[in-house]
């Protein structure tokens, strides 16, 4: 049995076969199953993608109502090889009724899948390229109650030699902050927030050159930020909780982050319940790129985070971290952040301070499956593991 990570290692097993060039081109999508999910297919459609499916030798599952036909809806699982799928896209276009524009939405979606992560972030005069190694950010709490009682409110210059240093360890993003958005946490109002921030911002951007970005879900604290000298929003609401705040990332051109989360800090973690977990947090994160979109903010400038820890039990968390590769479906580049998180604690039954190595086992695997940020505490550590996992997930050009 091989167990081969991706095409490139596919060819080159072919390719020490002694496979010709071109059958390795012929082969190579026959040899790569992928399972696509679609949400609330009309009957009618899903008999119709199911026949197609069987008739090219891929397959297809549908509710057991479904096959009786008539009105209602069922989700359906298509499961065949990129060959079988190129089939279905040209059998589609001749379908009526919308499912050519299902053939090629399954298209895009296999080609951001599988296709590589070619984006940069516009920050200000500084530019991060996505996609060749992963980027840390590093977390900055100008606050008195965050949960990793890393919080540093009130206290200005430890919070800028915390960020010089972090910027010395390798981060490629400095993430101020000045609200607590732990479960539970109580809201503070905008002019507390930008008090918070603001000297933060102004001093680190006068000491450091790496790019810094401003979590927040509100748009007056994020155009104080940006004035100030940050060039990201980190919004943990994905845009939902203030109307004003994509049209000011398009206005001033900023790249976002948009995260999924259940609820409100306060109240996210009131028995949260999801009948789909990734189905529910894909759609929620492509209605917030679609927002951004619609606001004048380019797709490539939307970085899409889960939520890790946002309105999750320790199991929603732990299957978001094994199935996080799904999310490159959408096509934008993901970002995680559970450094110290409660989760890593209850698994290890370990108070926030002695989370790092939990922290650090969850980044490699997040980075194994698809991330290309990290959000972190400890930078230097994180810098070492994203680096060696980098190696292993996208290979090394080293001697």
């Amino acid at each position: 049995m091989l167990a081969l990570s991706g095409p490139a290692d596919l060819s080159a097993e072919m390719a020490r076969v002694g496979a010709d060039p071109a059958g390795i081109a012929i082969m190579q999508p026959k040899a790569r199953l992928r399972l696509v999910k679609l949400d609330a297919v009309p009957r009618w459609a899903a008999n119709i993608l199911k026949q197609e499916m069987l008739a090219i030798g891929g397959e297809a599952a549908v509710s057991r109502q479904a096959m009786f036909g008539g009105a209602g809806a069922t989700d359906c699982l298509l499961m065949g090889t990129l060959a079988h799928y190129q089939c279905l896209g040209e059998k589609l276009n001749a379908q009526p009724l919308g499912l050519a524009l299902a053939g090629a939405e399954i298209q895009r979606a296999l080609l951001a899948f599988d296709g590589p992560l070619a984006t940069e972030l516009r920050c200000g005069e500084d530019t991060l390229r996505l996609g060749q190694r992963t980027l840390v950010m590093g977390i900055i709490n100008a606050t008195s109650d965050s949960f990793s009682g890393d919080g540093l409110a009130g206290d200005v210059g430890a919070m800028i030699e915390r960020g010089e240093q972090m910027a010395a360890e390798g981060a490629d993003l400095l993430d101020v902050g000045g609200e607590s958005t732990r479960p539970g946490a109580q809201t503070v109002d905008a002019e507390t927030e930008i008090a918070r921030v603001l000297p933060v911002i102004d001093g680190l951007r006068r000491r450091v050159s790496t790019p810094i970005s401003i979590d927040t879900y509100k748009a007056k604290v994020a155009r104080a930020a940006l004035d100030a000298g940050a060039a990201v929003i980190n919004d943990i609401s994905g845009l939902r909780a203030d109307a004003g705040m994509a049209p000011l990332a398009a206005e001033r051109g900023a790249p976002v982050i948009v995260m999924h989360m259940r609820g409100t800090p306060r109240t996210m973690q009131d028995n949260p319940h999801y009948d789909d977990l990734m189905g529910e947090i894909a759609a929620y994160l492509r209605d917030s790129v679609d927002l951004a979109e619609r606001a004048g903010v380019p797709r490539g400038q939307v970085v899409i985070d889960p939520g890790f820890g946002f309105g999750k039990t320790v199991q929603h968390n732990l299957e978001i971290l094994r199935r996080l590769r799904e999310l490159r479906s959408l096509g934008q580049p993901v970002l995680l952040g559970a450094s110290r998180k409660s989760s890593i604690g209850k698994v290890l039954d370990l108070p926030a301070e002695e989370r790092l190595e939990g922290t650090l086992a969850v980044l490699s695997l997040a980075i194994a499956n698809g991330a290309d940020i990290v959000r972190v505490h400890d930078v230097r550590p994180a810098v070492r593991v994203a680096r060696m996992a980098d190696a292993v997930v996208r290979g090394w050009d080293g001697p």
